[in-house]
C-alpha cells in the first residue's frame, strides 16, 4: 500500500496531463466542443422524465433532480467499468515501451470521468435551484458517498482491467452485466417503493451502486442520512477490492506486454 500512495505521488503530474490530453481529444473535433459535457445529462433527464412521468405516470417529487443523480452516479460507474476492461490493449504503446505502474493508467483516466461528474453535479445543483429542492447540512454526506463510489468504482474495475488483459470476450460479459445492472440500480425508479418488501431492501443493500443512489437521494432531496451501517460495510468491501485489484496488478503486470503484443 506504501508503493501505490508512492507511485500516485510520483506520477500524479502524468495522470493530470494524461487526463488533461484525452478531455481535449474528445472534443478536438466537435462544433460544440465541452458544450456535449453539459447537453449529454441534460438530455437524458429530459429523455427520462418524459418517460416515466408522462407515459407511466410515475410521481417521484422533484423528479428532474431524481433521475439526474441517478443517471451522473450510474454514468461515472459505468464509464470507469467499461474503459477499464481493454485500457491495457488500449495502451499498448506505453506498456510495452515505458514502465509505467499501470494502475496509474486506470487513475489517469478516473480523473477524465471525475471531471465529467464534476459537470454534472454542478447540473444537480442548478437544476435543484430551479426546482426549489432544500439545501439542507445533510448535503455534507455527499463526500463520504463521493469516496464510495470512487473506492468501489475503482476496486471493481482495477479487477477488470487485469483480467481484460488476458480474456478477450470480457468487453462483451461486462457490456451484458452492465445492462443488467442498469435496471437493477433504480436510475429512474425508486426501489424502495417500486421493489416489493423484501427484495427492496436485499437490492439495494446487496448492490453497491443501487445503494450509493439512493443514499446520494436521501441526502440531496429529502435531507435525511444515508445507512450507516450498510455504508461503513460498502466502504470496507470497496477497500478490499481496491486492493484485490492493486495486489493482481502488481504481481502480473510484467506479464502484460507479452500477451498483448
Amino acid at each position: 500500500m506504501k508503493s501505490f500512495i508512492y507511485n500516485i505521488k510520483k506520477y500524479f503530474n502524468y495522470s493530470l496531463y494524461s487526463a488533461k490530453a484525452t478531455l481535449k481529444s474528445e472534443v478536438a473535433g466537435s462544433h460544440l466542443n465541452w458544450v456535449w459535457w453539459i447537453l449529454e445529462p441534460i438530455c437524458f433527464m429530459l429523455i427520462y422524465t418524459f418517460l416515466v412521468q408522462i407515459v407511466f405516470s410515475a410521481r417521484e417529487p422533484y423528479f428532474p433532480v431524481f433521475v439526474l443523480i441517478g443517471l451522473t452516479i450510474w454514468d461515472f460507474f459505468k464509464r470507469m467499468a467499461n474503459g477499464s476492461v481493454k485500457l491495457i490493449s488500449s495502451n499498448k504503446n506505453i506498456v510495452s515501451k515505458v514502465y509505467l505502474p499501470k494502475y496509474i493508467l486506470l487513475i489517469s483516466k478516473s480523473l477524465t470521468y471525475l471531471f465529467k461528474f464534476g459537470v454534472s453535479a454542478l447540473l444537480i445543483v442548478i437544476v435543484m435551484i430551479i426546482f426549489k429542492v432544500p439545501f439542507t447540512i445533510s448535503l455534507l454526506f455527499i463526500i463520504p458517498l463521493i469516496i464510495l463510489l470512487y473506492l468501489i468504482s475503482f476496486g471493481i474495475s482495477s479487477i477488470l482491467m487485469h483480467f481484460g488483459v488476458f480474456v478477450e470476450d470480457l468487453s462483451n460479459v461486462v457490456n451484458i452485466v452492465l445492462r443488467l445492472l442498469f435496471y437493477m440500480s433504480g436510475i429512474f425508479y425508486s426501489i424502495g417503493s417500486m421493489v416489493p418488501t423484501p427484495y427492496n431492501e436485499i437490492l439495494l443493500n446487496l448492490n453497491p451502486i443501487a445503494f450509493t443512489i439512493d443514499s446520494f437521494r436521501l441526502v440531496v432531496i429529502n435531507g435525511q442520512l444515508p445507512n450507516m451501517e450498510i455504508l461503513i460495510i460498502w466502504f470496507v468491501i470497496g477497500f478490499i477490492l481496491c486492493l484485490i485489484g492493486i495486489k493482481l496488478i502488481n504481481k502480473y503486470e510484467n506479464s502484460y506486454a507479452k500477451v498483448i503484443s
